[in-house]
């Protein structure tokens, strides 16, 4: 019974330990008056529903709103099958550009993907989001033919 009691209690003092911890850590921001900052017009495009196979590029179009020139150095897309592009050069203070971001259209069925940039901005990790629904292509109905001869 002791041993029972004691096995508790040192699992219920870790468990308090680990919640210290946590509950502890402080979160900051760093933010740089005179550095890049990045914009987004949007930060989530919806495809709407679209059919298998159709145009999967679209383009989030951002502003660098910050006093320093903004460098993009990493878009990672949540899986292969959305694939983003985004400028290798600076982007100046009060200069636009877009990122560029294809989804492979071949899968039917709903798009919820995200895509995170990464850059010199004062929010150095950024998601953007891509959601829609993809469908089959309408194809014509088969015209049945009846089982009677035709006369001629």
């Amino acid at each position: 019974m002791k041993k029972i009691i004691l096995s508790f209690g040192i699992v219920a003092a870790s468990l308090l330990g680990v919640q210290a911890q946590v509950g502890t850590t402080p979160t900051t921001t760093v933010e740089n008056p005179s550095g890049a900052d990045i914009k987004f017009e949007t930060e989530v495009i919806d495809y709407g529903t679209i059919e298998q196979g159709a145009d999967g590029v679209r383009e989030f179009k951002f502003t660098n709103t910050g006093k320093a020139p903004l460098i993009i150095s990493n878009a990672q897309g949540s899986c292969g099958c959305t694939v983003p592009t985004w400028p290798k050069e600076p982007i100046k203070p009060g200069e636009s550009s877009v990122i560029k971001v294809k989804y492979d259209t071949k899968r039917v069925g709903p798009i919820n993907k995200s895509v995170t940039i990464t850059s010199n901005a004062s929010e150095a990790s950024k998601v953007l989001r891509i959601k829609g629904t993809i469908v089959a292509p309408q194809t014509s109905p088969v015209k049945e033919q009846s089982g009677a001869p035709v006369n001629n």
